[in-house]
């Protein structure tokens, strides 16, 4: 299932800070942040987590996330 997110992920770095939570995050199949769209979209590929799980992992890389319907 895939998830879609806006975040304040809003350049390289912000994504090399939160790679590392969202890499050690076994359940997550791929994820990838589209810093050029105005929301920072981020989408995450999981056939395990809820969209609160991987909402909670960006959360303690200390980035602003919602989850968008």
């Amino acid at each position: 299932m895939e998830y879609q997110f806006k975040t304040n992920i809003n350049c390289g770095s912000c994504v090399n800070a939160v790679k590392g939570f969202l890499n050690d995050e076994a359940a997550i199949q791929s994820w990838e942040v589209d810093t050029n769209n105005p929301n920072k979209i981020l989408r995450v590929t999981s056939n395990q987590l809820s969209a609160e799980e991987i909402k909670k992992v960006v959360e303690e890389a200390g980035f602003d996330i919602e989850v968008m319907a």
